[in-house]
């Protein structure tokens, strides 16, 4: 295999010299599976954080950290924009010196999966949990007593859950963008589209969580500049 790739590779060296479009269209090809890559993992990770509240309603017993109606606000809302922006992401510096990838190569594959559900979508599971807790023990809230879906505290703690999951999904939005080497090599305003995709994604989760006319729809509740942060160290 390695000789297969070391054949590839001086074939299109030899291409390159003779016609420089060639260059053009392999960087092309290459950052158009990057960027896949790139918005599938960014896609992936939500869903862990959407998953595990149900999880510990049913093995544990909590009351419900995420409502199915912030569900659907993450999916169809505020992780649309930036989902769509990281495929306009441009083409890494590097990403022609790196070797052809093997013929049989998935999008997405065990490692890519890891990633996006075992490392950062727990990374924001964790986020969520601890904004929900701490809402709830601010609120006199100790571990076993009945909570009413309808009590203004249980609506604060999944608003702080919301908010954390949101949040950790503005970071991951900007970790995505390169894949090997630094944010700052990339450029951070580079990508126009990704920054007006974080920006309505922030914006959505605001009207979600702050204004009262949404609120009796969406189950959520004022929180505090402190509560609304909750999530930001895990970011």
């Amino acid at each position: 295999m390695a000789a297969y790739e070391s054949e590839i590779t001086r074939f299109l060296r030899e291409l390159k010299q003779q016609d420089p479009t060639i260059e053009s269209g392999q960087r092309e090809g290459r950052a158009i599976f990057d960027n896949l890559k790139k918005s599938v993992s960014y896609f992936l990770t939500h869903h862990v954080p959407e998953i595990t509240p149900y999880l510990g309603f049913i093995f544990l017993g909590l009351p419900l950290p995420m409502t199915v109606v912030l569900i659907l606000c993450i999916d169809l809302g505020t992780d649309m924009l930036p989902a769509i922006a990281l495929g306009k992401e441009r083409p890494e510096s590097d990403i022609l010196k790196q070797p052809p990838r093997p013929r049989h190569a998935h999008l997405i594959n065990g490692r890519l999966l890891f990633w996006a559900y075992g490392v950062l979508g727990m990374i924001e599971s964790a986020a969520g949990f601890f904004a929900y807790f701490s809402v709830l023990s601010a609120g006199g809230w100790r571990w076993g007593q009945p909570l009413a879906g309808s009590d203004p505290l249980y609506h604060k703690a999944v608003s702080a859950f919301f908010a954390a999951v949101v949040l950790c999904q503005v970071a991951n939005g900007l970790l995505s963008r390169a894949r090997r080497q630094s944010l700052l090599r990339q450029g951070l305003f580079s990508n126009h589209l990704l920054l007006a995709g974080i920006a309505t994604e922030l914006l959505l989760a605001w009207l979600i969580i702050q204004w009262p006319v949404l609120q009796p729809w969406m189950g959520t509740a004022t929180l505090t500049w402190h509560e609304l942060l909750l999530g930001a160290p895990f970011a």
